[in-house]
C-alpha cells in the first residue's frame, strides 16, 4: 500500500492504541512497511472518531490534503483492495 501511494506524493502511517513496545513487535512480526504511531493515551483515536467501544482504534483511513484538511474518511477498509481505492480517490480529487 505505501509504495503505491508514495508514487502519488503521499505519506501513509497507522495509529494504534498499543504502546510503542507492542507496536515494535507487531511491525517486526508482520514486516510492516508503514510507520505506526503509538496512541496509548487514546487521544488521537478519539479525536478522529476512530476509538471503538472496546477502547481500540478502528481500522479507518483518512485522506488528508497538504493543508491538513480531511478530504475523505473510509470506515470500511478491505486491506487487499484499499490502496487502489485510496489511490483512485487521490488521482480524481487531489492531483491536478
Amino acid at each position: 500500500m505505501a509504495d503505491k501511494l508514495a508514487e502519488l506524493d503521499t505519506v501513509v502511517f497507522g495509529i494504534s492504541t498499543d504502546n510503542a513496545a507492542t507496536q515494535g513487535k507487531f511491525i517486526e512480526k508482520e514486516s510492516l512497511k508503514i510507520q505506526l504511531l503509538a496512541d496509548d493515551g487514546k487521544k488521537m483515536s478519539e479525536a478522529l472518531g476512530a476509538l471503538s467501544p472496546r477502547g481500540m482504534s478502528s481500522r479507518y483511513s483518512y485522506v488528508i490534503d497538504k493543508e491538513g484538511v480531511i478530504r475523505k474518511v473510509y470506515t470500511k477498509v478491505t486491506p487487499a483492495s484499499h490502496a487502489e481505492e485510496v489511490a483512485t480517490f487521490i488521482k480524481a480529487n487531489l492531483k491536478k
